[in-house]
């Protein structure tokens, strides 16, 4: 299966004879009002691939910044559309299960693009799944979102849109010869799968008869596929593998991807996927919290769409309870306290206090209930606490730390505050994340540190920070599907992408990470120096 794409020798002009359609193609970009698909259609040989290749050679010369038109080369030849689907999803900072949800995911997404997004898609009709692929680009066409040309052979299916430029480089044409596509790997046996071109082995999985589970291994990889599109070398796709294995899996399958994955800079302690009975899965996971100390320490607060939270614990992810709460419809964070207290935000942004066993000092129940006041006239959008403090973010950009001697506020994003946390340490600072992409860091009465701690085109879209043997490390998500763990005062930063849409994440007290999605809970531990 192709690679790359080729391209004129010194790619500053088009191949000798296809100079009209590169015209016509110049044209297409330029103007506003034209289609968002462009069939480059021709006979073999006629210059169709090289021609997209000139074209994306150009993007890499002509201006940068903002207004700046990207565009992303992906060859189609022996894909099939999963794996167009996840590719074009990693390439477009979203994250997409199915080919169905990427359109979706396009359309709904806020990531911050610094231009117009071109995808040049060549040789569809040696994809391997044709005509899906074909239905999917066309949908993307409609998203109105990016603009596509598609490279396909004179007489073969082509996508189907409303409105399309048609760039015909039919004429004396020689033969275009494809290699022929590589047979997919033994797709039971993982080091073979790890070892593999990704997308060959997601058309192998795609394409098997619906009950070859290859003891486990293909759940496992279409749970976690986008991602493991995505990781580097086999180790890295070994992790994801391993972090997406089911319980039913074949028991040979994780010490056989564990040792497999010991180049990379985590561990496993533990992970629970939908379906699994052994501890039972905790149900699709909406927040997270985790308990720092007193008689709750080593507990995992686990809450999920339905406004449900459950306790677990922390070594293993066994069931400890639910939370004794009364707040209708779904909650948007967390915050436990030190004193046992759990404050949660639900989607209005009103406040809600759920009392440990132990009493609580009057002073933290005038500062919660004046918090609460001003949540019911001005909503928030992001919760977090620490000892004497209610930390809160808002729409605007805005964040507010109520405390007992006061109230403190900055305006470090550009847009929404989607996720805060704060870290009891000598300094107590406060972490914020927003839709414009960035994490930043603050010490109520201070300015905010200029530089973001982290930034990515997509929105933050979970936050969570604690104190650590080594120092406070910060867990970020954004919606990308990217996790990185941040040790707040400098140091190695270590990634990790899941596979599906993160949803929520957490550090535990002993430095672990904890990630949640709509069907996973995984617990890592940083490995290496």
């Amino acid at each position: 299966m192709p690679s790359a794409t080729p391209s004129p020798a010194d790619g500053r002009r088009p191949a000798t004879g296809t100079e009209p359609g590169a015209g016509a193609l110049l044209g297409w970009l330029t103007d506003p009002d034209a289609p968002r698909l462009c069939l480059v259609t021709g006979a073999a040989g006629s210059g169709k691939t090289a021609l997209l290749g000139w074209l994306a050679a150009q993007a890499t010369r002509g201006r940068r910044g903002r207004g700046r038109t990207e565009r992303i080369l992906v060859p189609l030849a022996g894909q099939g559309a999963l794996g167009v689907a996840w590719t074009l999803a990693n390439r477009l900072g979203v994250v997409a299960r199915t080919p169905a949800d990427l359109g979706h995911a396009l359309a709904t997404s806020e990531a911050r693009r610094t231009g117009r997004t071109v995808l040049l898609l060549t040789d569809l009709h040696a994809a391997a799944e044709p005509d899906a692929v074909a239905d999917l680009l066309a949908g993307l066409a409609e998203t109105g979102r990016i603009r596509l040309v598609v490279e396909t052979r004179t007489g073969t299916r082509a996508p189907r849109a409303a409105c399309t430029t048609v760039v015909d480089l039919d004429g004396d044409a020689g033969p275009e010869p494809l290699p022929p596509a590589p047979s997919p790997p033994d797709l039971s046996d993982p080091v073979a799968v790890c070892a593999a071109d990704p997308l060959l082995v997601t058309t192998g999985y795609a394409t098997a008869p619906a009950d070859a589970d290859h003891g486990g291994l293909r759940d496992a990889w279409l749970r976690a596929g986008q991602a493991l599109c995505a990781a580097d070398g086999p180790a890295g796709r070994a992790l994801v593998l391993l972090t997406a294995l089911a319980d039913a899996a074949d028991p040979r399958l994780s010490p056989a991807l564990a040792e497999l994955a010991a180049p990379a800079p985590w561990r496993m302690r533990w992970a629970r996927h939908r379906g699994d009975v052994s501890p039972p899965w905790p149900g699709p996971v909406a927040v997270l919290g985790a308990t720092a100390g007193g008689p709750s320490a080593g507990l995992l607060l686990v809450g999920d769409r339905t406004g449900t939270v459950r306790l677990l614990r922390e070594s293993d992810a066994t069931s400890e309870g639910r939370l004794a709460h009364r707040v209708q419809g779904r909650i948007t964070a967390l915050a436990p306290t030190a004193d046992g207290t759990v404050l949660l935000l639900d989607e209005r942004g009103r406040l809600h206090t759920v009392r440990g066993t132990a009493p609580r000092p009057p002073y933290l129940e005038r500062l919660t209930d004046a918090v609460s006041t001003t949540l019911s006239r001005h909503p928030g959008t992001a919760l977090a606490a620490i000892a004497g403090s209610v930390v809160v973010g808002d729409r605007l950009g805005s964040v507010h730390a109520f405390g007992v001697t006061g109230l403190h506020q900055a305006a470090p994003h550009s847009g929404r505050v989607t996720a805060v946390t704060a870290v009891e340490s000598e300094t107590p600072f406060v972490c914020s994340g927003g839709a414009d992409g960035t994490v930043r860091l603050w010490t109520p009465g201070r300015a905010p540190v200029p530089e973001p701690l982290a930034e990515r085109r997509a929105p933050v879209v979970a936050l969570h920070a604690a104190p650590a043997p080594g120092g406070p490390l910060v867990a970020a998500a954004w919606a990308d599907g990217r996790v990185e763990l941040i040790p707040a005062e400098g140091g190695r930063r270590r990634a990790f992408r899941p596979g599906p849409a993160v949803r929520a994440v957490a550090v535990t007290a002993t430095g672990a990470l904890l990630i949640g999605t709509d069907e996973s809970l995984v617990c890592l531990e940083p490995y290496g120096s």
